[in-house]
């Protein structure tokens, strides 16, 4: 069993994403068989790469005011509570449309 607070892991900057940052707070590591988990920050007037895998991505968006643009290039607002479920092989993006960072919790599975 592992509990720690999530600010205990690292954030590590994330070099495609100026202004995101990626904490890998449950993982291998951690004897996790199946999923990671990771907070994800976006500074204002940052956003995550644009991108797609062929794995599912589950978020719960903790903190700020932001946009998920999908593949046509639409952009849907999430803030505090949203929760975000991306599918495999969908094209995405998170985008911070607030004045505060935009924290989430992503899980994925190890791939």
């Amino acid at each position: 069993m592992k509990i720690a607070h999530y600010t205990d892991t690292p954030a590590e900057p994330v070099a495609e994403a100026p202004g995101v940052t990626i904490r890998w707070v449950i993982g291998k590591k951690d004897n996790a068989p199946h999923f990671a988990m990771r907070v994800i920050e976006v500074a204002p007037g940052s956003n995550t790469a644009y991108h797609a895998h062929e794995f599912e991505h589950e978020v719960f968006i903790l903190a700020g005011r932001g946009a998920v643009r999908d593949a046509a290039g639409s952009e849907t607002i999430v803030e505090a509570g949203s929760v975000v479920f991306v599918p495999p092989n969908a094209v995405h993006g998170f985008y911070n449309r607030g004045d505060k960072t935009l924290r989430f919790i992503c899980v994925i599975p190890h791939v």
